[in-house]
């Protein structure tokens, strides 16, 4: 029924757009940074050679 075509286009656009949130906040929550060493982190765990000094 040519009546009912909108509540069709609503329904699949109310669907899509709660998939597209759904992924993107498991995007958002899932992803995570690498720590990078900072200068005093690669100071302190460099090793000195005592016979060096």
């Amino acid at each position: 029924m040519p009546q009912m075509a909108p509540l069709n286009w609503l329904t699949l656009l109310f669907f899509f757009i709660m998939i597209f949130i759904i992924l993107n906040s498991f995007n958002y929550y899932t992803f995570t940074y690498q720590k990078k060493m900072g200068f005093l982190d690669q100071k302190a765990s460099t090793k000195i050679n005592w016979k060096c000094l």
